[in-house]
């Protein structure tokens, strides 16, 4: 005859903490949607409506701010400047802290705890810190050599990578140390070399760490304004710095500021809830090793 369970089911929380839990989540959701509401409501108001009285509901709807910000300020150009930047930035990220993670994570070299500690040590540093000297350094080069790093692209791409880069290596190598050394192992019995083990085992095996060193990159890259304000000019602005354009001596186009921040929001939301899952899985396996 078999005997009873003497394991007693979970207890239910109390309903007081029920109810508080309810509200404050309520409380939180409210205070991340209302700014987007904000948002949305005076991209589709009139100007006159928006620097006026503030109305929740708005009295007039209007799509002219989505037409008019094109013309406004040239945010076709900055948005292609954007696209291109961080993508070019995500890319050289993920390249560069691919083979260097490797190194760290699979062979033994002479530096290589020093090259560990320098590299986690670069992200104890504010940003402000490397304006000036990258600046400097931009400027000699140009004028020693003659290419054109200081307002270009290009100069834009190698300043983003001196912040993406440090935490793409650590993150990755922790994630080339939980794939099992046995997977190279195998690849280097069946005469595959270390570059071509890499390329067929380890990369597909940690394909979410290099989605979340992708993602990370490129949105450092879309939303920082700092550098990207000093380093650019009108032809090489970005998105984060060209929204500015809007406010002029004399007026300040807030519905059209509104309009075009939302535009440009989207392809990041988006991109971010389709990688989601990837996301959570890298940083999650990073952080338990």
């Amino acid at each position: 005859m078999p005997r009873p369970s003497t394991t007693r089911p979970p207890m239910a929380p109390p309903r007081s903490f029920v109810w508080t839990r309810r509200i404050v989540l309520t409380l939180l959701t409210v205070f991340a949607v209302t700014p987007v509401y904000v948002m949305v409501s005076s991209s589709l108001k009139p100007l006159q409506d928006v620097t006026g009285a503030f109305r929740w509901i708005p009295a007039r709807i209007t799509i002219s701010p989505y037409v008019d910000m094109w013309r406004t300020v040239p945010l076709a150009r900055y948005f292609l400047n954007s696209v291109i930047v961080c993508t070019s930035a995500a890319a050289l990220s993920v390249l560069i802290a691919t083979f260097a993670a490797y190194a760290v994570s699979r062979f033994r070299f002479r530096g290589r705890r020093v090259f560990t500690i320098v590299v986690l040590s670069t992200q104890m540093f504010p940003g402000i810190l490397f304006l000036l000297p990258l600046f400097l350094i931009f400027v000699s080069i140009g004028n020693a050599t003659g290419i054109a790093l200081f307002g270009s692209r290009a100069g834009l791409v190698i300043t983003y990578l001196t912040f993406s880069l440090p935490f793409s290596i650590w993150m990755l190598t922790g994630y080339f140390d939980s794939i099992p050394r046995g997977l190279d192992e195998a690849a280097l019995v069946d005469g595959a070399g270390p570059v071509r083990a890499l390329f067929r085992v380890v990369i597909p095996a940690a394909f979410p760490g290099i989605v979340t060193v992708a993602i990370y990159a490129f949105m450092t890259a879309w939303s920082e304004v700092l550098f990207a304000s000093v380093m650019t000019n009108d032809t090489t602005r970005t998105l984060a710095v060209g929204l500015r354009d809007y406010s002029t001596q004399t007026d300040v186009y807030w519905n059209q500021i509104m309009a075009a921040s939302l535009v440009v929001s989207v392809p990041v939301v988006a991109g971010f809830l389709l990688m989601q899952r990837f996301l959570v899985t890298g940083l999650t396996a990073g952080a338990v090793k």
